[in-house]
């Protein structure tokens, strides 16, 4: 059922494998995009998006078998797309994706969606949050270890359509796709945000090539997720530390575990665990709106096409 978490299998892909496999696919972010937009038939899809028969059946079929929608019958037996209460669940991921790419990437191929709080009737940015206190949260704030089924091998991406949009030379999210769509990145991303600071540590904690490591490393500098440091150990040693803009993507991240370790659970337990620093609370993500602070929900979220808002 769509509405009950996926069992997954002992000792096989973790639950932030199967959310990377997931959410790393431009074309299914793409596909969410509009669907929270409200559309639901396979013609609409194909009139808004650039996108192959082949590649758009492959990822809605994809989409159907991850729960994430589901078939119905709307007129003379042809079929459309619903978000079930998973696929709606997705949200959250989708609201900081945009936010970030908003703020911190300059170009887009087409303008982003525009987000408005219909409690206070704003356009907004969300605000990551502490579940249990409500208090803003910054990455520094929230301390993450390895669970029962974690570990960086458990973690690899599981997805088998983790392809780049190929008619647009940017894409929507073409830094997000850049972090989390190649297994290295998100990774090396992920080791990052877990208090990965040197090459050798990228290396050995994650089993990466050198060749890929020094590859990535030197993408996301370019980037500006990553700075060289010199090393306070010894003076011939570069460290990489994230920077505010590699910060800032926290809230894509957590926001995308917290998903996928409630909708694909393991069975030796959760693959990362969060606590919340300041009250000391094991931390579940949720986002606040910009302008007045208040707690989101999805329902009090309304997704805009720019040309409409």
């Amino acid at each position: 059922m769509a509405d009950a978490p996926t069992p997954l299998e002992p000792g096989g892909t973790n639950a932030v494998g199967v959310t990377l496999g997931l959410v790393g696919d431009e074309w299914n972010l793409l596909i969410l995009r509009y669907a929270v937009m409200g559309v639901r038939r396979y013609g609409e899809w194909r009139e808004a998006l650039p996108i192959s028969h082949a590649v758009l059946s492959g990822r809605l079929a994809y989409l159907t078998e991850m729960a994430v929608f589901e078939k119905a019958e709307y007129s003379g037996g042809r079929l459309e797309y619903r978000l079930t209460k998973r696929g709606r669940d997705l949200w959250t991921v989708l609201l900081t994706v945009w936010a970030w790419e908003s703020t911190w990437v300059p170009q887009h191929a087409e303008s982003l969606p525009v987000m408005v709080h219909l409690g206070c009737g704003s356009e907004f940015a969300p605000v990551l949050a502490c579940h249990g206190c409500l208090d803003a949260v910054l990455p520094r704030d929230v301390a993450g270890t390895f669970g029962p089924s974690g570990g960086w091998e458990r973690s690899v991406p599981s997805g088998t359509t983790r392809r780049r949009v190929a008619s647009s030379a940017a894409g929507l999210f073409p830094q997000t796709m850049t972090l989390i769509g190649n297994r290295w990145s998100a990774a090396i991303l992920g080791g990052a945000f877990q208090g990965l600071n040197r090459f050798r540590d990228f290396e050995q904690r994650l089993g990466a090539p050198p060749a890929v490591v020094a590859d990535r490393l030197r993408v996301f500098r370019e980037l500006g997720i990553f700075e060289q440091v010199p090393s306070p150990d010894r003076a011939d040693w570069t460290t990489y530390h994230l920077t505010d803009k590699g910060r800032a993507f926290f809230p894509v991240v957590v926001t995308s575990i917290a998903w996928g370790q409630r909708w694909f659970q393991a069975p030796e337990g959760p693959a990362l665990i969060y606590r919340h620093q300041g009250c000391g609370q094991w931390f579940a993500p949720r986002l606040l709106c910009g302008k007045c602070g208040a707690a989101l929900r999805g329902q009090d979220v309304a997704v805009e096409r720019p040309e409409l808002a």
